[in-house]
């Protein structure tokens, strides 16, 4: 199953509001959009409008993977997820697993550690051990990867693989090649201000 941004988006949001407010669940497509475009528990922080929302919705549809509850009598569409742990879903994970899924899909790349802290509305884990525990059952079924350790970093990063992963790894090494760019240009731009100073410095010892 491969999803693109906006489609990992739409689905981690189901799957979180589905946990957290059942009672607005399944969401209107204005509840929906809001939820993807949240600037907390996001990462990225998207903007989406409506229309970007209902596009990726049709392409989830086609899929098999989001229903709609057509509003009759001027009542709005809902839609609701069939990701996983329905009937209609090969995918059965434990709350623990979809806890860790659901956050996946919202956020990004993360430990075991960032996991644990932001998974207490999701699910409950005792300690960091059991997060690791529910990371090597998804690993081992192929739904999520273990990252290399990146330099000076205590743990491992974990990415879902609902996505082209190709892509994914493509778009992060032009994104460090693009900060490491950033950064070599900041030390040349203090380097030239550095030197303009000593220069003025020379300029007033002389008397010029």
């Amino acid at each position: 199953m491969e999803l693109s941004e906006i489609e990992q988006r739409i689905v981690g949001c189901l799957l979180e509001k589905q946990s957290t407010t059942p009672e607005h669940y399944p969401l209107s497509l204005n509840a929906l959009t809001n939820a993807c475009n949240q600037k907390s528990n996001r990462d990225p922080v998207l903007s989406l409008n409506e229309s970007d929302v209902l596009d990726a919705l049709e392409q989830l549809q086609t899929k098999h993977i989001v229903l709609i509850d057509e509003g009759l009598s001027g009542r709005v569409n809902k839609y609701s997820h069939r990701f996983c742990n329905t009937e209609f879903s090969r995918l059965q994970f434990s709350e623990q697993q979809s806890a860790i899924i659901c956050l996946l899909l919202l956020r990004g790349p993360q430990t075991p550690g960032e996991l644990r802290t932001r998974s207490a509305r999701l699910a409950t884990f005792k300690q960091v051990s059991e997060v690791e525990q529910a990371l090597e059952e998804l690993q081992s079924q192929g739904y999520v990867k273990k990252l290399a350790r990146e330099p000076g970093k205590r743990e491992s990063r974990f990415i879902h693989l609902f996505q082209d992963t190709e892509q994914y790894a493509a778009n992060t090494a032009t994104s460090e090649v693009q900060r490491l760019e950033n950064a070599e240009l900041d030390s040349l731009l203090s380097e030239i201000e550095q030197l303009k100073r000593e220069l003025a410095e020379i300029k007033q010892h002389l008397g010029l």
